[in-house]
């Protein structure tokens, strides 16, 4: 945060020099020659801030951390023991995931290890004994983030679920879609993903029953397919949600699936 900041001052710092130096022609090269060391310090900067990323076995904080973290989304999003995943590499995933270990970060990710964790690996050995059974294939997703992934998993009691979902860089992630769904969250906050049938009352019923359990709202996204189609709730919140409360929305009319996202 210390040089978070100091990268802010130094970015104000040149404009405002800048902006000083239109309105006084004869303070113009003085004020130049001081960008010029402002520059050269908010350089040094921003590059300490490129190379600090997640604590992670390597080599890459998007081909290699990124990738376990969206397996371990998606191991959580299921709820259950992963015992079937074919796994689909785009763009750069595909290109070069093979020699940073993307395939068997998503693996790792699969079987719920952290980016840190140093089985990381030897995922496949490990998926082998646990009875994990994948495929890993290379696809066309169109117009997405190159380090983009499509995993179709199966559980251990048979549910399913499909995700398409991107490594942004620095270890971070973004879930692009569940289900055929758009579905834009990051994996950092406790979420919830429901799928509905569009109609009035949805949204009201769900939020009364958060602020019931006390869960204040982060985010909110809503989509649908079409008027009165499939539609789509993605909540991230501050605190997890209860079990029960869960359970509710999943007796509720018109609500096709609930998926749920716990850091627990």
């Amino acid at each position: 945060m210390f040089h978070q900041q100091k990268l802010y001052d130094g970015v104000y710092q040149i404009w405002y020099t800048l902006f000083f130096a239109s309105q006084n022609k004869e303070t113009k090269s003085s004020a130049h020659q001081r960008v010029r060391i402002l520059l050269r310090k908010t350089r040094r900067i921003m590059n300490l801030l490129d190379i600090i990323g997640p604590v992670m076995v390597g080599p890459s904080s998007s081909h290699t951390a990124g990738a376990v973290k969206i397996g371990r989304v998606c191991h959580k999003l299921l709820a259950e023991k992963v015992v079937r995943a074919d796994i689909y590499f785009h763009g750069s995933f595909l290109a070069t995931g093979k020699g940073h270990g993307t395939d068997k970060a998503v693996v790792a990710g699969l079987l719920g290890m952290q980016v840190d964790d140093p089985a990381i690996p030897h995922s496949f050995e490990i998926a082998e004994r646990e009875g994990l059974q994948f495929t890993l294939s290379g696809i066309d997703l169109g117009d997405v983030h190159p380090n983009s992934v499509k995993l179709e998993l199966t559980g251990e009691s048979g549910r399913t679920l499909e995700v398409i979902a991107a490594s942004i860089g620095g270890g971070r992630i973004e879930i692009c879609e569940i289900d055929g769904l758009t579905a834009n969250f990051s994996g950092d906050y406790p979420t919830l993903i429901v799928h509905n049938i569009d109609q009035p009352g949805h949204v009201t019923e769900v939020t009364s029953m958060l602020a019931h359990k006390s869960v204040n709202i982060a985010t909110m996204q809503l989509y649908r397919a079409s008027r009165g189609g499939n539609a789509v709730m993605v909540i991230e919140c501050d605190q997890e949600i209860p079990a029960d409360a869960l359970k509710w929305l999943e007796r509720m009319e018109g609500i096709l699936k609930v998926t749920y996202l716990s850091l627990l």
